[in-house]
């Protein structure tokens, strides 16, 4: 293992030992490469360059307090890019092959796995791109499919506690029709202005209403909402909102505690009606939400009025998080077991 202050880490790259490389071409796809470079040759007129031609993934591995290291809904992950590439034009991999390349990067940076009581994980990056030059608006002919591993800390600064969100009328992240549903690049570059504005004015992060009536709620930055009403575990239905493994796993989880699930449009109205409310997502899983503050009215939404995070989704949190760690049974069979 390395010698790394495993409790302090970000939520940020650091160079590890290997990646895993597969590559596509004349029709199909070769065998698993192993890499020690953070750098690969592309050509200057690459269609992931000019068009956008990508997609990515993100999925975690995670030291048990038994010495065993589980990953999450690989499986999972694996359908989404291939969602994901079936989209923009983009070969498909297949779901054992990349489930092989998340075993080897996993067993290649084993010494970059945090330790069980650090609380950190080891983030897997798969990213599957279009390689081959294309001056005209086509998919290329040739592909890479590359995975990295980082060791993180939480997503966002101290953990498992309540932040504000700026909601922000006047931009969007996607399209009702567009590409919102797909993990691919260009829905990230379309919330970093808004991002980076809710930063300089002190927030955790952005909160989008969709794009066609500003009526309902979208998403929480890169993540899903979650809101809890009563037995109620709520959360928007919608054509551009990215289909989160955490959310569906937490619901899962909700409906076997006994409580009521509702995937609907959710009024931003219904807002203040919610005990607690929350963002999910592979990075932070569960970030309880304060309050949010709509920058353009400037009336506050209170959420959390002792700004601490609620009943519900600390439960829920901790269940999802014994499972990941091997802390509790795996009654769901979504932990695959990686031999090192």
């Amino acid at each position: 293992m390395k010698d790394i202050d495993w409790s302090n880490l970000s939520f940020g790259y650091m160079k590890t030992d290997w990646n895993v490389r597969i590559w596509y071409k004349d029709g199909a796809w070769g065998e698993i490469e192993e890499s020690d470079s953070e750098y690969m040759p592309m050509h200057i007129a690459a269609t992931c360059l000019h068009y956008g031609q990508e997609a990515f993934e993100g999925l975690k591995a995670f030291m048990g307090q038994d010495g065993k290291v589980r990953v999450f809904r690989m499986k999972d992950n694996a359908k989404r890019l291939q969602s994901s590439c079936k989209r923009t034009m983009m070969p498909e991999l297949p779901v054992d092959t990349f489930c092989e390349m998340v075993r080897r990067v996993v067993r290649l940076n084993k010494d970059y796995i945090p330790p069980f009581e650090s609380g950190a994980s080891l983030y897997i990056r798969p990213l599957l791109i279009g390689t081959s030059p294309e001056v005209g608006v086509k998919p290329a002919r040739e592909y890479c499919c590359l995975m990295f591993a980082t060791p993180v800390g939480p997503y966002f600064k101290g953990g498992f506690q309540t932040t504000a969100y700026a909601l922000v009328r006047s931009y969007d992240r996607s399209a009702p029709l567009g590409m919102g549903k797909y993990k691919v690049g260009g829905n990230y570059a379309a919330s970093l202005y808004a991002h980076n504005l809710a930063h300089e004015k002190g927030y955790s992060s952005e909160f989008y209403l969709d794009a066609k009536e500003k009526k309902y709620i979208d998403e929480c930055g890169a993540a899903n909402f979650i809101g809890i009403k009563g037995n109620s575990y709520v959360t928007p239905k919608s054509t551009s909102i990215l289909p989160s493994i955490v959310n569906r796993s937490l619901i899962h989880i909700a409906g076997d505690n006994g409580m009521d699930i509702e995937i609907r449009q959710v009024p931003f109205d219904e807002l203040g009606e919610f005990d607690e409310a929350g963002a999910c997502g592979t990075a932070a899983v569960i970030s309880p939400i304060e309050r949010i503050d709509d920058i353009e009215t400037g009336k506050s939404y209170i959420i959390s009025r002792d700004g601490k995070p609620g009943p519900v989704l600390t439960k829920l949190y901790n269940q999802l998080r014994d499972i990941q760690y091997g802390i509790v049974p795996d009654p769901y069979d979504w932990t695959t077991i990686i031999d090192l």
